[in-house]
């Protein structure tokens, strides 16, 4: 008997966790040493979460057993409601958060609540693959729109505009921007914005590296200037406080929500469903988002996350064949390759290589629905000396390199 997988996942991928993953598995289990720099996983790399927040998880861990309401703790809504007045965001209130395991499971339920079979979403190439999974499992359609590398990975706005349909119901925006590290500018985001009320589009605005954006970079929320439209703003403490295991992400419903009391009704449905999100993540996001020295100090010049930044732009840059827009956000650094120089096809199989080889594992272009096979992406969560190691290797290996 042949049991196959639903047809509903023909087509859904998320490859940073897939096989080539599945091979560096492979190769621990024979005992060799990887260097993982498929995942942005703090903590798997010597960050350690802020005082303040462990002392708040120490305080709560006895209560910490009963489930929560569906939308999540009062105390934990309460302060994600106020983060976003301080960002500018009017209007928000605890009523309007909805609290997850990590910002991927709410992302999941707000497609699911949303799209119709043969809806049409705009979701940016290069974009954050669970985003382009979920959208196609909740039956919708995706579009990727392009983001110009050299404009700094910002989004071409001719080309969303080139891209809308009648059957366009949504655009999502995520900035600070994993896999590129850009950031996206007010006007830049006005002009989406323009488009959204043009057209009646929802916009889904995934903000998680909001707090680790650098140099004169400016993170600016579409939803604080764009009080007329419906927006789901989502946001979580993984990477700015580095808990990822911890599961503590939020979204809230921003602007104008008359006509969405439907949408509403679906996403309360759905969280109800999963009783509610883990009891132990929510109860330090209080704490969390009152504490934003510990983030802002990575960030700062003399910073870990600066400093290491710093030497992976520089170091990539001078291996011959590769080039990279510096990262002005988040953990990551998306350099390209020059297929000519290395005969390279095949993205993935060239990362493949490099793993079984050098025993690092990166992720290809094509995980973030890149199309062509020039790019790969580097968590540069390792500290100096292990970077530098890790660069080398990649300097040795694509010295003798071809496909």
């Amino acid at each position: 008997m042949i049991i196959d997988k639903s047809e509903k996942l023909q087509n859904v991928r998320y490859d940073i966790r897939g096989p080539i993953s599945d091979e560096a598995d492979r190769l621990e289990r024979e005992g060799i040493d990887i260097i993982r720099l498929n995942t942005g996983n703090p903590a798997a790399f010597g960050f350690a979460a802020p005082p303040s927040v462990l002392e708040s998880l120490a305080g709560f861990s006895g209560a910490s057993a009963p489930y929560s309401m569906s939308k999540g703790l009062p105390k934990a809504r309460e302060a994600v409601a106020a983060y976003f007045g301080s960002a500018g965001i009017a209007g928000v209130s605890a009523d309007d958060v909805y609290t997850g395991n990590g910002v991927s499971e709410l992302i999941q339920v707000s497609l699911q609540a949303f799209l119709n079979s043969g809806d049409e979403i705009l979701i940016p190439t290069p974009d954050y693959p669970l985003w382009t999974a979920a959208s196609i499992l909740a039956g919708g359609t995706v579009v990727h729109y392009m983001c110009d590398e050299q404009a700094g990975w910002l989004p071409d706005i001719d080309d969303i505009k080139r891209k809308i349909t009648p059957r366009t119901r949504a655009i999502v925006v995520i900035s600070p921007n994993n896999p590129t590290g850009a950031v996206y500018p007010r006007a830049l985001q006005e002009d989406i914005a323009e488009l959204a009320r043009e057209h009646g589009l929802v916009v889904f605005s995934d903000e998680i590296y909001d707090r680790l954006v650098m140099d004169d970079a400016e993170h600016v929320s579409i939803a604080s200037f764009a009080p007329d439209l419906f927006t789901v703003v989502f946001n979580g403490l993984s990477k700015s406080h580095q808990v990822c295991g911890y599961r503590a992400g939020w979204m809230a419903l921003c602007g104008d929500k008359s006509g969405a009391d439907g949408y509403i009704a679906g996403i309360n449905t759905l969280v109800s469903l999963r009783l509610c999100s883990n009891v132990t993540g929510q109860s330090v996001i209080s704490a969390a988002l009152a504490d934003r020295e510990s983030t802002r100090a990575n960030v700062e010049p003399g910073g870990r996350l600066y400093e290491q930044r710093e030497y992976a732009y520089k170091a990539l840059n001078a291996i011959p064949g590769i080039s990279a827009v510096k990262p002005r956000a988040a953990l990551y650094i998306f350099p390209k390759i020059d297929t000519e120089m290395y005969g390279i096809t095949d993205d993935e199989k060239f990362v493949l290589d490099f793993l079984r080889e050098k025993h690092v594992l990166l992720t290809h272009g094509g995980s973030y629905n890149w199309k062509q096979p020039d790019h790969f992406r580097v968590a540069y969560l390792p500290p100096l000396d292990q970077l530098a190691e890790v660069i080398d290797r990649l300097h040795d290996f694509l010295k003798r390199y071809h496909q």
